[in-house]
């Protein structure tokens, strides 16, 4: 039994609709269903109602949401002794990123924080977007740094979660160029002669975005996934050794625009074939009863004042 499936049926429990608490928690209605269904594999009974709208807990779903709050909770004051103990005399501010910004955006973000902001103690965690959304759902980091486009939202509760914009970045493609430095693909491609693609995998944030670019194409774009991976990292090695085209963070390919080792993937002719996107810092409203420590809410503070 995984904590997780608990936390999922508190909030199936106090928000009685599936595709809600599927939002809050940041996975896809069929999944959040699915880890439901393991809860009440476990426990050996049905939990849930579903003859009934809005969803009603049978009675072991009654008894086993009051224990699970209360199993929680002792979880959740366990890891703040925890955390209290590993950082005692430190005021260390954790990030929780997304693989790709923690490799492009962030070492170069703090860098300039700390020459405007002032030194600081800090650790990344990086994960995938999800992952780290729920580092910051959980309370197991300072701020989240993500992307954000209108098309593909963190589904956070404003109510509970503050943001400030960090920047923006934009998603382009790119590829290899030739020995006369002109693409050695160029877009759009042909039917019957598609290009390479190097795509990124199901469900990473940036392959929706890609998938975005793509339909609101003013041509039909022709391409031939012939690799795939979840960072952008990766996808931009592989551009650079030639194996196809690559939709990639502005950011991840200055130093390799500068040395001509990859160009752009789009004649002029084609048109806009990219997209712009925030990239945003969230954090969790400080409660009465629990201020955030001094560094990070003095960050937060300089973070707002800056975007103005």
């Amino acid at each position: 039994m995984e904590t997780k499936w608990l936390e999922d049926f508190v909030s199936l429990a106090e928000t009685r609709s599936f595709s809600r608490s599927a939002q809050l928690r940041h996975v896809t209605q069929p999944a959040f269903s699915r880890r439901i269904q393991a809860l009440e594999a476990w426990a050996g009974t049905d939990l849930v109602d579903r003859s009934s709208y809005p969803t009603r807990l049978t009675p072991a779903g009654e008894t086993l949401y009051a224990q699970s709050l209360e199993i929680l909770q002792a979880l959740q004051s366990a890891r703040a002794m925890l955390r209290g103990h590993a950082s005692a005399g430190q005021d260390v501010i954790e990030f929780a990123v997304p693989h790709t910004l923690a490799f492009t955006f962030f070492p170069a973000w703090v860098a300039d924080l700390r020459d405007r902001f002032g030194p600081i103690k800090s650790r990344l965690i990086a994960m995938n977007v999800h992952d780290a959304a729920m580092r910051l759902v959980e309370g197991s980091c300072d701020l989240l740094i993500a992307y954000h486009h209108a098309s593909q939202p963190l589904q956070l509760d404003a109510d509970r979660y503050e943001m400030v914009t960090l920047g923006e970045e934009t998603l382009a493609p790119y590829c290899r160029a030739d020995a006369n430095g002109a693409p050695l693909f160029s877009l759009p491609g042909r039917a019957g002669q598609p290009l390479p693609y190097l795509g990124y995998a199901p469900g990473a944030y940036l392959g929706q975005v890609t998938e975005l670019i793509l339909k609101q194409a003013a041509s039909p774009i022709h391409l031939d996934r012939v690799y795939e991976t979840d960072m952008a990292e990766g996808l931009k090695v592989m551009a650079v050794e030639g194996h196809g085209v690559a939709f990639l963070p502005l950011s991840a390919v200055r130093r390799e625009l500068r040395s001509r080792r990859l160009v752009s993937a789009a004649p002029p002719e084609l048109g806009k074939l990219e997209m712009s996107m925030e990239v945003r810092a969230y954090r969790e409203r400080p409660a009465g009863g629990k201020p955030a420590k001094g560094t990070s809410q003095a960050l937060w503070a300089y973070l707002v004042k800056a975007r103005g």
